[in-house]
C-alpha cells in the first residue's frame, strides 16, 4: 500500500495544529449530536406519550441512515473534496437540532432524526481524509488522538448541557440550543475555511490519473474488511459501556446511583487522557497492532474482574476509569490500521465503508445486550463487554496478517 502524502516535504506544525484543531472541533460536534436525545428521554417520553422502545427506535434509525450515508460520502468526498461535503453535515446536524425542538409529534422526531443520521454520516471520511492528505506523517498520531479526544468530549458534554437545560428551560430550549452549537461551529469553520481547502485533483490522484482498478476496486482488499469488521466489534464494546455496563456493574455491587451515574463519565474523561498517551505511542506505525491489543488486552481484564470479583462498590467507578484509559491509549493506532491499509486515491471511500462498522455495531449492540440485561444476566453483560474486547485483540492482528499476505507475491 502507498502512502497518501501528497509531497515529501513536512507541512508546518504550525498549520497542521491548526487543521487538527478544526477537525477535532467538527469531529467533537458529531459526537455531541449523537447524544442530543438520550438525555432527555424522560422528557420527550411524556411529551409525545411513547415509551422508550419507541425512543429506542429514533436512535436505531440515526445509526442506520448514518450507516448508509458513511459508506457512501466516501465516495463524495473523493470526488468532491472533504471541505464541501463537511459544511453539508454541519448544517443538517443543525438543522435536525432544530427540527427536533419544534417537533409536534413522533413522527416528526423520526424525521429529524433521519436529517441527524445523514448529517452525522460524513465526518470520517471527511476527516480521515483532510489528516491523511494534509498532516505530516510524524504528527498523523497525534491528529488521531486529538480526533479521539474531541469525539470524547463531545459525548461527555452534550448530557451536561442537555439536562441542565431542559431542567431550567424545558426540553425544547436545549434541543434547539444543541442546534445552535452545530451553527457556531459551522462558522468557525468557515472563516477558516482556508485551512480546510483541498483541491478535487489531490483527492482523486496526485497526477491526475483515476483509482487503478476502477472506484470499486478497494472493495477486493481483506485488510478493508477486517478493519470493518475491528470497528464493528470496537462499537459493540462502545455501546455497551455508554448503554448497560455502568447499571449492571451497579446491580452487581450495589452501586449507589450517583456513583452509577459517574462511571460513563469517567470512562470518557479517562479515556480521553489515554489517547494523549496512545497519539505518542502511535507515532511508530509498525508498532499499532501491539498497541491495540494491550490497550484492550487490559480492558478485557478489567471488565472480568468488573464481572466476577467481589469488592467496595466505591472502586467500580475507579475501575471504569482504567478501562476507559486502557481503551483510550489503543485509540490512535487504532485508526492507524485503517490508514496502513487505504490504497492511494481511495481514502474516503476506505474509511466511509471500514467506519460503517461502527454504526452497525452501535445497533445491533442494544438487541443483543438489552436483552441480558431484561433479564437480569448482569455478570453476563459485563463477561460479554470483555469477550468483545478479547476480539478486538485478534482483530487487530487478523488485520495484520492479511495486509502482509496481499504483499507477498502469489508464487511465494
Amino acid at each position: 500500500m502507498s502512502s497518501d502524502s501528497l509531497s515529501s516535504a513536512s507541512p508546518p506544525v504550525s498549520s497542521d495544529v491548526k487543521l487538527i484543531g478544526l477537525v477535532g472541533l467538527a469531529h467533537a460536534v458529531s459526537h455531541f449530536s449523537q447524544l442530543l436525545l438520550a438525555p432527555l428521554f424522560p422528557w420527550l417520553k411524556d411529551a409525545f406519550d411513547v415509551s422508550y422502545t419507541q425512543l429506542g427506535a429514533v436512535l436505531t434509525v440515526f445509526f442506520v441512515v448514518s450507516c448508509v450515508v458513511q459508506a457512501a460520502s466516501g465516495f463524495i468526498v473523493d470526488k468532491l473534496g472533504p471541505r464541501p461535503v463537511l459544511f453539508v453535515g454541519l448544517a443538517l446536524l443543525a438543522l435536525a437540532g432544530f427540527g427536533y425542538a419544534i417537533a409536534q409529534n413522533y413522527w416528526m422526531l423520526l424525521g429529524a432524526a433521519v436529517i441527524a443520521g445523514v448529517g452525522n454520516g460524513v465526518f470520517h471520511p471527511v476527516d480521515y481524509t483532510l489528516f491523511n492528505r494534509k498532516v505530516a506523517p510524524t504528527r498523523l498520531g497525534h491528529a488521531y488522538s486529538v480526533h479521539g479526544i474531541t469525539g470524547s468530549l463531545g459525548w461527555a458534554v452534550a448530557p451536561a448541557l442537555m439536562v441542565p437545560l431542559a431542567l431550567a428551560f424545558g426540553w425544547r430550549v436545549a434541543l434547539a440550543t444543541g442546534g445552535g452549537v452545530a451553527v457556531l461551529v459551522l462558522l468557525v469553520l468557515w472563516l477558516n475555511r482556508s485551512v480546510l481547502s483541498l483541491e478535487v485533483k489531490e483527492v482523486r490522484s496526485t497526477t491526475g490519473a483515476a483509482p487503478a482498478g476502477g472506484e470499486f476496486a478497494f472493495l477486493r482488499i481483506p485488510a478493508v474488511w477486517m478493519c470493518f469488521g475491528f470497528f464493528f466489534f470496537y462499537a459493540m464494546a462502545l455501546s455497551v459501556v455508554q448503554t448497560f455496563a455502568p447499571s449492571a456493574a451497579g446491580h452487581l455491587h450495589q452501586v449507589p446511583v450517583a456513583l452509577i451515574a459517574m462511571c460513563l463519565t469517567i470512562y470518557m474523561v479517562a479515556s480521553a487522557g489515554g489517547m494523549v498517551v496512545g497519539g505518542f505511542l502511535a507515532s511508530d506505525p509498525a508498532r499499532c497492532e501491539r498497541v491495540v491489543g494491550a490497550g484492550f488486552g487490559v480492558a478485557a481484564a478489567i471488565a472480568l474482574v468488573l464481572a466476577l470479583a467481589d469488592f467496595a462498590p466505591v472502586l467500580v467507578p475507579v475501575m471504569f476509569g482504567a478501562m476507559g484509559f486502557a481503551s483510550g491509549i489503543a485509540g490512535p493506532s487504532r485508526d492507524l490500521l485503517v490508514k496502513r491499509s487505504t490504497p492511494a486515491n481511495a481514502t474516503g471511500r476506505v474509511y466511509g465503508v471500514v467506519y460503517a462498522g461502527l454504526d452497525i455495531g452501535q445497533a445491533v449492540a442494544p438487541l443483543i445486550f438489552g436483552r441480558l440485561m431484561d433479564h437480569g444476566q448482569y455478570a453476563s453483560v459485563i463477561v460479554g463487554l470483555a469477550v468483545v474486547q478479547g476480539v478486538l485483540i485478534a482483530s487487530a492482528f487478523n488485520v495484520r496478517r492479511v495486509r502482509r499476505e496481499a504483499l507477498v507475491p502469489a508464487s511465494a
